[in-house]
């Protein structure tokens, strides 16, 4: 940082800069971390858990009501805004944690565009990871109920090809999930000045 008068310099700090601190805080918050990917993980695996057993039962030939359809596709939807609720209070908690260290990054120069950049490289990473997690979980959930019920032949009516596609549908909805309910977080971490932040005793 280097003054001139009044005149505060700020530096545009690289992306790897910022992936670097954010991966610093999630390991120093590792259990912070867990919290808040703990409902992406949830929200998740009913998704995939949901999405698994409508497909092992329309490869098994069972009779479907149409309306259970719609019934589940309405407690997917209730259950992933809870999670989205539930990840922007982590996040606020987060914020709160972090008054000093924010404050002292802005006292240093950095943009507020700099700190809203780091919540949502680290909210990103943590719901990529939860993602991958919540499928794992929803699939195998599934899976191990049929296998008790309906014995090995569940195995056939699983297609590798669609499970494959609920992934990349977890990682896209869980990663999503986790920066939307980030945004608010963020931007009242950006917003806060350096001073007032410096003064907050948490």
């Amino acid at each position: 940082m280097r003054k001139e008068g009044r005149q505060v310099e700020r530096l545009q700090l690289p992306f790897r800069v910022a992936f670097h601190i954010s991966m610093q805080s999630v390991r120093i918050r590792f259990w912070r971390s867990v919290i808040t990917a703990a409902g992406t993980v949830l929200g998740i695996a009913f998704l995939v858990s949901v999405l698994t057993a409508m497909m092992i039962q329309r490869n098994s030939g069972a009779i479907t009501d149409p309306s259970e359809k719609y019934r589940m596709t309405w407690l997917v939807i209730m259950s992933l805004l809870v999670c989205l609720v539930g990840i922007t209070n982590a996040m606020l908690m987060s914020v709160t944690e972090r008054y000093k260290e924010i404050g002292t990054m802005k006292c240093l120069g950095a943009y507020d565009i700099f700190i809203v950049e780091l919540f949502f490289i680290e909210s990103a990473l943590v719901g990529l990871i939860a993602s991958v997690i919540g499928w794992f979980l929803g699939v195998f959930a599934v899976v191990l109920i049929k296998l008790f019920s309906e014995g090995f032949k569940v195995f056939s009516w699983i297609s590798p090809g669609e499970v494959f596609l609920y992934l990349l549908l977890s990682i896209v909805i869980g990663t999503l999930l986790s920066v939307i309910a980030t945004i608010i977080p963020a931007q009242v971490a950006a917003r806060m000045p350096a001073a007032a932040a410096l003064r907050v005793e948490v």
